[in-house]
């Protein structure tokens, strides 16, 4: 079988697998195609995919002849086009924000793999890529917030007095959230979270920082760990309550997001306003596709400052600025995963006096949707959108 290692649509500086890992895969029977250029900027050269045993081949040559392309992000739509039926891609697909890719997949009897409906189960952990890219995110959502903040993060004291350490507010608790928290923590900030999730309690005070109460009116968590919407009333509340909090800090780190939705605005822009000129916001939930993050004055992609002198952080993709370790980790759940999906060749016997020779058997597809986790993340197959979730979405 031939797997492709392709470019997203959209240029991203990240891998989805390491020539270490294709080596691996090389090694159990599977020709493994490199698009030019993938994963340069992530200690992934082409020359290092040659000595893996990988062939290299132009962008967007070779779809029409793998079996099974894996990319980070959203892939072409034209490029799926390409494909033969029953062919498998997999990546970051944005299902629920790009309908053209979607309807692509069904055109052409394309398995669609969407990475992001792994299911949160403890068998799939090895595969999540939304905690391992989010875990990045919420590191350098925190190195933002320091590197703009006008003052340092932690105490000192020295011989011209005390200087107090920065405050900071996380606002989610999940995987970013945490890594967020922590990392301020290790720059010496006094940090405090909040999550409509009442289990997020004791994480956050485990890594040393103080747990808001909020009373919403029950816990808002699903089944999978995620955060479920909240009504209408609840965000009311929740920003009343939060309001106090954020303009008495120096900088708020916004995180929460609704899975397959866009991300709640929380932080309204009368709160902007109300915050000391200097103030820092980073809105790890701004989306281009959505047009919008937790904040109000967020503008995603860009970096803001507002007429009172606060600045909004609204850049994308922060994991992509760390894209050697962010491949490392993509390129592990990637790996996990397709050992799910494909089976390697196994080596053929040769005839003794009592028994036939056994050709060996090719890699191939291992699809099974009876299987949860291939249930779970596999949104279209076999011409047809097959997760609820995206077929509201796209139509």
């Amino acid at each position: 079988m031939e797997l492709l290692i392709a470019h997203p649509a959209e240029p991203d500086p990240r891998s989805p697998l390491t020539p270490a890992v294709a080596k691996a895969w090389v090694g159990k029977g599977v020709t493994v195609r490199v698009e030019r250029g993938v994963g340069l900027h992530a200690g992934c050269p082409d020359d290092a995919w040659s000595d893996a045993g990988c062939k290299l081949v132009e962008h967007g040559q070779e779809w029409g002849s793998a079996d099974l392309a894996v990319c980070v992000a959203d892939p072409p739509a034209e490029s799926v086009k390409q494909m033969k039926r029953g062919a498998v891609v997999v990546g970051m697909l944005g299902s629920t924000t790009n309908p053209g890719l979607m309807h692509a997949c069904v055109e052409a009897g394309v398995t669609a793999v969407d990475l992001a409906f792994i299911p949160r189960t403890s068998r799939a952990q090895a595969m999540d890529v939304l905690s391992s890219q989010a875990n990045l995110g919420g590191y350098k959502a925190a190195l933002l917030a320091a590197d703009h903040l006008p003052k340092l993060m932690p105490m000192m004291i020295t011989a011209a007095g005390t200087l107090r350490p920065s405050k900071v507010f996380v606002l989610g608790a999940g995987v970013a959230g945490l890594q967020a928290i922590a990392t301020a923590k290790r720059l010496g900030a006094q940090v405090e979270a909040f999550d409509v999730r009442a289990a997020t309690k004791e994480q956050v005070q485990s890594l040393g920082a103080r747990f808001a109460e909020f009373d919403l009116g029950g816990d808002a968590s699903t089944e999978g760990g995620y955060a479920k919407e909240l009504t209408d009333e609840q965000k009311r509340k929740q920003a009343e309550l939060m309001h106090d909090k954020m303009v008495a800090v120096d900088a708020v780190i916004a995180t929460a997001a609704v899975f397959g939705k866009a991300p709640p605005v929380l932080i309204p822009q009368r709160t902007v306003d109300a915050m000391p000129a200097g103030s820092v916001i980073v809105d790890l939930a701004a989306s281009a596709a959505h047009g919008r993050g937790n904040c109000e004055a967020t503008k995603p992609g860009e970096v803001v400052t507002t007429d009172n002198g606060v600045t909004v952080i609204g850049l994308l993709n922060l994991p992509a600025t760390l894209p050697v370790h962010a491949t490392q980790a993509f390129a592990g759940n990637v790996d996990a995963l397709l050992k799910e999906l494909v089976k390697p060749a196994a080596k053929g016997k040769d005839a003794t006096d009592d028994q036939p020779a056994v050709a060996a058997s090719p890699a191939r597809l291992n699809l099974d949707l009876s299987d949860e986790i291939q249930d779970g993340a596999v949104v279209v197959y076999d011409g047809q959108v097959r997760n609820e979730i995206v077929r509201d979405a796209v139509g």
